[in-house]
């Protein structure tokens, strides 16, 4: 029966490796920096009891309230479950299965093209430039045939830079009449000032993805945003499910855009920020850190000798990270958690230092 299920299986799916998330890697941990989820919880009062309607298709106080965080239409505005649910979109709205190609640019997001490969669409990868993990224009442009997508997060994750603004305007106008932009803007509240949300009115293949995971601390209701021209949102309307976000998750991001919260995730995001540099600060004095990289996001990746002997030694002392060596070498990327999280974290590997 076995055999028999598999050679139903898609031939893309065959051999299709899932998504390594936090959770699915596991662990035992009583310190989670593994999956840069905010540290601080958010805490809202709900008052829905009924729940045998189905919810809003696209809920409108909430694209309203998003409208007004960020200053666009209401017309300009997908609610997704998560940013991955706007990956999948684009590309299931603009990519020919077996013909089209998405761009991405390694090291970055795995999900770009675990999507890709779901989907049957090929994957072009054009490294980013090693060291300073800026955009190859020139190699992404050699590159375009067959192209609908190029996905780019900002700041980017694992390595925490930021794209310049300048290059991502000269990607757009490269591509303006070719391909989509995609920026992943995941990470932007920690440098608000790098979006790209004033340029959708300038650039209509400019697409950007936002999500209440990581500075609204909000990862466990799986709520995102895709920002684009009418146009872009009309088409995925057609092809996102009938009913992506329940009526609670609708309830509780609202109230996550009303003036108190966002000014309360402000303070949450200085806090962290406050965090990371602390945490760079003493990182830098401890002999096994070869090197730490520039960052603009709640994590921080960071080059060690003998970085699977921290790894490890980490993981069996309940502190879990991300451990980036299978795309950067010795490199351990760091959620930035609570002052008290990363002072165990330096702790531990101070140990290992003086062993």
């Amino acid at each position: 029966m076995k055999d028999s299920i598999i050679n139903l299986v898609r031939s893309n799916i065959k051999n299709l490796e899932p998504y390594q998330s936090a959770r699915r890697i596991g662990g035992n941990g009583d310190i989670w920096l593994n999956a840069n989820e905010s540290p601080i919880s958010s805490v809202f009062i709900t008052n829905i009891t009924s729940f045998n309607r189905y919810p809003e298709c696209q809920p409108q106080d909430l694209i309203m309230s998003y409208a007004n965080y960020v200053g666009l239409s209401k017309d300009e505005i997908l609610v997704t479950r998560g940013a991955d649910e706007g990956i999948e979109l684009l590309i299931k709205a603009f990519c020919d299965p077996a013909k089209d190609s998405i761009i991405c640019c390694p090291p970055t997001y795995d999900m770009y093209s675990v999507s890709a490969r779901i989907a049957n669409v090929q994957i072009k990868e054009i490294p980013t430039f090693k060291n300073t993990w800026g955009i190859d224009l020139k190699n992404i442009q050699d590159n375009l045939n067959q192209v609908k997508l190029i996905y780019i997060c900002n700041p980017n994750n694992p390595t925490g830079n930021l794209i310049s603004k300048q290059d991502i305007i000269n990607l757009l106008k490269i591509t303006s009449k070719s391909a989509l932009i995609v920026i992943d803007e995941a990470y932007i509240e920690f440098s608000p000032k790098d979006s790209m949300v004033s340029f959708l009115k300038k650039f209509s293949n400019l697409i950007i993805l936002r999500t209440l995971s990581k500075a609204f601390s909000l990862a466990g209701i799986r709520c995102g945003f895709t920002l684009a021209n009418k146009n872009i949102i009309n088409i995925l309307n057609r092809v996102i499910s009938p009913y992506p976000i329940s009526t609670i998750v609708a309830d509780i991001a609202t109230q996550s855009l009303n003036k108190i919260s966002i000014k309360n995730m402000k303070d949450r995001v200085l806090t962290l920020n406050l965090n990371r540099n602390w945490l760079v600060g003493k990182l830098k004095k401890i002999s096994l850190v070869e090197k730490i990289f520039d960052s603009h996001a709640n994590y921080i990746l960071v080059k060690f000798h003998m970085s699977e002997k921290i790894f490890q030694h980490l993981w069996k002392k309940g502190i879990i990270l991300r451990n980036q060596n299978h795309k950067i070498k010795d490199c351990l990327r760091i959620s930035v958690g609570s002052h008290l999280e990363c002072s165990h974290l330096i702790k531990e590997i101070k140990i290992l230092s003086y062993a």
